[in-house]
Parts: structure tokens; C-alpha cells; sequence
């Protein structure tokens, strides 16, 4: 066991400290509360409540990537965040793609 402990410190791979897990869980625990209330007691109108759910939802993100993947915490080739911002803005063409194709693509019959 000493080894193995040994030998992922030498290496400079860390996880993050229970404090970091806590903080992390309560802040996505408040993340998920936050639109669940808004939504169940009908707190705003239909457009306040989806931005609610949307900016909690990259709230959200934003936390699982720093506290439980430790994306701040990588060495210098930032392999996995170049990656992770390659998919999203791939993501991003397809879904905004779509919906300007949906949106704008009327045939008449």
C-alpha cells in the first residue's frame, strides 16, 4: 500500500481533499435545489424559470469539472481540457446547426 501511495505522489497526480469533495457535493446539492424549488413552486414565469434551469445547469458543469475531475488541477499539456472544449463547441455547431436548420427550413406543400 506504501508503494502504491508512493508511487502516485512521485508521479504529481493528486485527487482532491475531502474539503474540496464537500464543497464540491454541497454546491451541487444547492445547484439542484435551486431549479427544483423554482420549478414546483411556480416562483418566476416560463422564460425566468428556463434561464433559472439553464444557468443553474452551467453552474453545475462548471462545478462537477473543478471539484470531482479536477480540471484545474492538470499538468501543462492540457490534453483533457482542450478536448473538453472541442466537444462542446462541437456539440454547440450541432445543436445550433439544428435548430437554425428547423427554424429557417419551412417547405411549402
Amino acid at each position: 500500500m506504501a508503494s502504491q501511495n508512493q508511487s502516485h505522489e512521485e508521479t504529481g497526480h493528486t485527487h482532491g481533499s475531502l474539503k474540496s469533495y464537500i464543497i464540491g457535493f454541497v454546491l451541487s446539492i444547492i445547484l439542484t435545489i435551486i431549479p427544483l424549488v423554482a420549478v414546483l413552486n411556480d416562483l418566476f414565469n416560463r422564460s425566468t424559470t428556463i434561464a433559472v434551469i439553464l444557468v443553474t445547469a452551467a453552474l453545475q458543469f462548471l462545478v462537477q469539472l473543478i471539484f470531482f475531475m479536477h480540471i484545474r488541477e492538470e499538468d501543462k499539456p492540457r490534453y483533457n481540457l482542450i478536448s473538453l472544449i472541442f466537444a462542446v463547441l462541437i456539440l454547440l455547431t450541432i445543436v445550433i446547426g439544428s435548430i437554425w436548420i428547423m427554424t429557417y427550413n419551412k417547405v411549402a406543400i
